[in-house]
């Protein structure tokens, strides 16, 4: 087997994306240089789909729209200089959004790989774009036309990861009256365990990525984090446009919208697809490129980390079932044999956050031991507080919520005696003012967020009780 060289590629080629309505298969090819096609496979449920002209439209230009954002993890590999889009156009405004994707999308990876792509990546805008033609059933959004479909009753399409958020959010829906059904890509047993748990309809997606991507990182390829939110989102949107839900609904909230400050790099952002910016920007384009009445939206936006964790402390229906370890979902390697594997940042964070707000026996019996009382485990907490270190490459909140957790604690006589919150007692909090360690702050929600107004109503209500 020969190595692969990423410096020798000169293009990547986005080759063509299909749809079978009659088996419910999409597949989406990709090349380097003349290289063989890989080619990605996605399996929705529900076929044979049957779609009128106007909704096989929006299907079609939401293909296109996911073929593109999909093409990261094939793009990755080697960088190349050129892009290539052969089977159709796209208009600025979505060479735009996919050049912020992949720029901002890929920060950590060219953190990581000691390259730059700010500036070098070049989606080439072609004549015939992803926008639709004026039609009399249009409603122009930005200035621009796409067909209204017909409207069916509300019903959103909730992503659910197994962890604490989407089950915060599917419950705060269930309480506001929404319809719903909770979807999730991949074949995790965990994420599945969780979704009958809600017991609401259940959408799972198969996604097989191309084997010959594998076998070039095994060959040299350069690798690393990706803005799979957008890839899972540009999913949905297919998956909602099929299934006729009017509503693509996240769970991420405002602290995902910052990154780590890397001394003598800035800010690198784990999860800048789970962040606002890409929310904002990709619920504007699915409006105006895909589908008028398609709704994208985080139900969590406007709260932190904390607040979701006091919200989901309310919640005792999922203690056996949910886990944030991403120990459990990565693509490859080795799984932990429980839940949570005790030692990772994700383990760290939602058992600090989850402690100020749940009885001590209550969490311990979920995890399975107290990690706040490891000694060993103090740099792990220290970065998450990032004191010494910066924030973690995970998603996790800010760093300023890891202190008014640990700030609680500290005040807490069930807590204030393990070790690692009587070691923020005595050597962490001297060095930190009061308005660092606050947490009243962080509990009031926020006015960017994109959730439709009587869900807002109801939501925000239901979060301050």
């Amino acid at each position: 087997m020969t190595d692969f060289d990423p410096g020798a590629v000169r293009a990547f080629r986005f080759l063509d994306c299909r749809f079978d309505p009659a088996t419910g298969e999409a597949g989406l090819d990709y090349a380097f240089d003349d290289g063989p096609v890989m080619t990605e496979v996605l399996r929705f449920p529900g076929a044979p789909f049957d779609l009128d002209d106007e909704r096989a439209g929006a299907v079609q230009r939401a293909l296109r729209l996911l073929h593109l954002l999909a093409g990261v993890s094939y793009y990755k590999a080697a960088v190349p200089p050129d892009i290539r889009i052969e089977a159709y156009g796209i208009d600025d405004d979505t060479a735009a959004l996919l050049t912020s994707v992949y720029e901002n999308g890929l920060g950590e990876f060219a953190y990581r790989n000691g390259i730059s792509l700010r500036g070098k990546i070049h989606f080439p805008v072609g004549a015939s774009g992803l926008k639709s033609l004026p039609q009399e059933t249009s409603a122009p959004v930005g200035g621009t036309s796409v067909p209204m479909l017909s409207k069916p009753p509300p019903k959103a399409l909730v992503a659910i990861g197994g962890g604490k958020d989407s089950l915060v959010s599917i419950e705060a829906l269930r309480a506001a009256g929404v319809d719903q059904t909770v979807a999730w890509v991949g074949g995790s047993p965990l994420i599945a365990a969780c979704a009958a748990r809600t017991g609401l309809p259940t959408l799972n997606i198969g996604r097989s990525l191309s084997p010959l991507l594998f076998e070039l990182n095994r060959r040299g390829a350069l690798n690393g984090h990706i803005p799979v939110t957008a890839v899972n989102s540009a999913i949905l949107a297919v998956a909602a446009l099929l299934t006729g839900h009017d509503q693509v609904v996240f769970s991420n909230e405002r602290s995902a919208s910052y990154g780590s400050l890397i001394p003598g790099t800035g800010e690198v952002n784990h999860q800048w697809s789970k962040g606002w910016d890409f929310e904002r920007d990709f619920a504007a384009h699915l409006r105006s490129h895909v589908a008028a009445d398609l709704h994208y939206y985080s139900l969590l936006r406007p709260f932190s980390e904390l607040a979701v964790a006091r919200q989901f402390a309310r919640i005792d229906r999922y203690d056996a079932h949910f886990s944030s370890c991403n120990r459990n979902f990565h693509l490859l390697g080795e799984r932990p044999a429980q839940r949570w594997c005790g030692v990772c940042p994700k383990c760290h964070f939602v058992f600090l956050a989850l402690a100020p707000f749940m009885p001590k026996p209550r969490l311990m019996g979920i995890f399975g031991r107290n990690l706040l009382d490891e000694p060993e485990q103090a740099a792990g907490f220290d970065a998450l507080m990032e004191y010494r270190d910066h924030k973690p490459f995970e998603c996790v909140g800010e760093g300023r919520e890891s202190r008014a957790a640990m700030e609680l604690l500290a005040g807490s006589p069930a807590w204030r005696e393990d070790a690692l919150v009587r070691r923020y007692a005595r050597e962490i909090r001297p060095q930190l003012e009061p308005s660092e360690r606050g947490l009243a702050s962080l509990l009031e929600p926020s006015d960017d967020h994109g959730i439709p107004d009587t869900v807002w109503e109801r939501l925000r209500a239901n979060f301050g009780a």
